[in-house]
């Protein structure tokens, strides 16, 4: 029999995910497991939410190899996407149950915990219904879709004593460990300036008319929506291509950017949000439905050193199927070369401090005359396996990447990507202008410039989005100053019901 205590429980569950199921579904269902210990001896059952691409290709697939792990569920809109991934479960697990409905899959009391790779504006919400569930949670990046709603999820997991991963997986490298402890040792000095990257290649979307793309049969597409709004598909795919849309994507900023982004600031060793930003740069190259920027360059004012970030979607000139090196020149006057011949991203971070630089991609140590002098070995577990072995040992401190720092680094993309929707066009020589005497930034502009020019853009004549110099209160994650109405409407969307995150999770 339930009990009343059950009973109220899952009473408040299904207020909070506005009370959806239908009562009939729940007759003579025991309520949610809350927290309960996992002992060294038993299967943990992992629910994988989100199944496109990332998340059979990387969480699945992982959790399919592990030892003492049982796909016991699998949730997606998509009737296709989950039957492939019933196959692709098999004979490893072959009661798994199939959900289209988060909410139905969080009442089941047998799921220890989901792990999520859904399209970011599912993130926050599935993250918070999750834990309100009783279950553990590791989401993908970026972990929210804005700032506040990744606060919530903050919140979320230390009300409810969840462990919640950001799949930030930079953190579980035992030589990038290393590596950011010799930075913070002061071997090589004062940290001046970290410079980060994502060249990409990133093809045009397309462009539908007036009414909409195809929603494919097999979709749940209210589902699918969930917070967003819902109407015609304003674009040809509903996959993937959801991430150069603002109401379902945050850039390639917000679809790289967290885990370099983490690592920089893992590196310089900041705790909180920086104290300025700064975005400018376009989309280039076609004309699409795509609203976010294929080439930025956004710079992160911190107090101990700034981090300069550029994305770059298109290839290393007109018709090449190679991707630009990124080829720069530090603060002390040091040549920055990362050589690349192949069509494959160009991703990585490089902290130049008085006495050298730290290849962070590399694991490598340069000097003054960029000779390597040392290199950082050492592996570990990777972030599903270190998920897993929070799980175990129930120590929140296992957590190699912690929803807080999640949503730190995750909320640096959306304070870049905030200063870019703000701005207004501009031409080249006033953006040199704003930025005037910071000889690191201008050297990204004219790189930027030599790339858009070979690919047949001219920025003299295209022109630019320059958006404001914002300034942000960390405490409050709010910003201030001028501009601050405007950026602070970015702060948090509007969900549409009952696909709400609450102010009180």
């Amino acid at each position: 029999m339930t009990t009343p205590s059950r009973r109220t429980s899952r009473r408040r569950f299904l207020k909070r995910t506005a009370g959806s199921v239908a009562a009939g579904m729940l007759a003579g269902m025991s309520g949610p497991v809350w927290a309960k210990p996992i002992g060294a001896n038993d299967d943990i059952r992992i629910a994988v939410v989100g199944l496109n691409a990332h998340g059979t290709g990387d969480h699945l697939n992982k959790y399919l190899a592990m030892p003492g792990v049982r796909v016991v569920a699998l949730c997606d809109p998509d009737r296709d996407v989950l039957a492939r991934s019933v196959k692709r479960v098999g004979k490893a697990s072959p009661n798994v149950r199939i959900f289209t409905d988060i909410r139905k899959l969080l009442l089941e009391k047998d799921i220890d915990a989901i792990s999520g790779a859904t399209p970011n504006h599912w993130h926050a919400l599935s993250t918070v219904w999750a834990c309100q569930a009783g279950k553990h949670v590791c989401v993908e990046k970026p972990v929210s879709h804005n700032i506040w709603e990744g606060r919530k999820m903050v919140e979320a997991a230390a009300k409810y004593d969840r462990m919640v991963q950001a799949d930030l997986d930079k953190r579980s490298s035992v030589a990038l460990g290393r590596a950011v402890d010799y930075i913070q040792s002061g071997e090589l000095g004062k940290i001046l300036l970290v410079h980060s990257w994502v060249y990409k290649r990133r093809g045009s979307m397309g462009k539908v008319g007036a009414g909409g793309g195809g929603i494919p049969a097999s979709v749940d597409y209210d589902l699918w929506c969930g917070p967003a709004p819902k109407g015609p598909l304003p674009r040809k795919k509903l996959h993937y291509d959801w991430h150069w849309q603002w109401d379902t994507g945050n850039g390639e900023i917000g679809n790289n950017g967290p885990h370099h982004l983490d690592a920089c600031r893992w590196a310089i060793g900041e705790k909180g949000l920086p104290q300025s930003v700064i975005s400018f740069g376009g989309r280039y190259g076609y004309d699409d439905d795509g609203q976010t920027p294929n080439t930025q360059i956004t710079v992160f004012g911190y107090a101990s050193a700034p981090i300069l970030f550029e994305v770059r979607g298109l290839p290393r000139k007109s018709g090449s199927k190679l991707m630009d090196p990124y080829n720069a020149l530090s603060c002390n006057g040091v040549k920055l070369f990362r050589g690349h011949n192949s069509g494959s991203p160009n991703n990585g971070e490089i902290v130049v401090c008085e006495n050298g630089f730290v290849d962070l991609g590399k694991l490598t140590v340069f000097d003054r005359k960029g000779k390597a002098v040392k290199t950082f070995t050492g592996r570990g577990p990777n972030a599903k396996q270190n998920f897993i072995k929070a799980l175990r040992s129930g120590k929140q401190s296992d957590l190699k990447t912690t929803m807080l720092n999640g949503h730190l680094s995750t909320s640096l993309c959306h304070m870049g990507n905030i200063s870019y929707r703000v701005g207004k066009a501009a031409s080249l020589e006033q953006v040199n202008d704003v930025i005037k005497k910071d000889a690191q930034v201008l050297n990204a502009i004219e790189r930027t410039r030599q790339h858009l020019s070979a690919n047949g853009v001219e920025l003299k004549t295209a022109g630019l989005t320059l958006g404001p110099k914002l300034t942000m209160d960390s405490d409050k994650e709010q910003f201030t100053g001028p501009f601050a109405k405007e950026a602070n409407a970015l702060v948090k969307r509007k969900y549409r019901k009952p696909f709400v995150i609450r102010e009180k999770v």
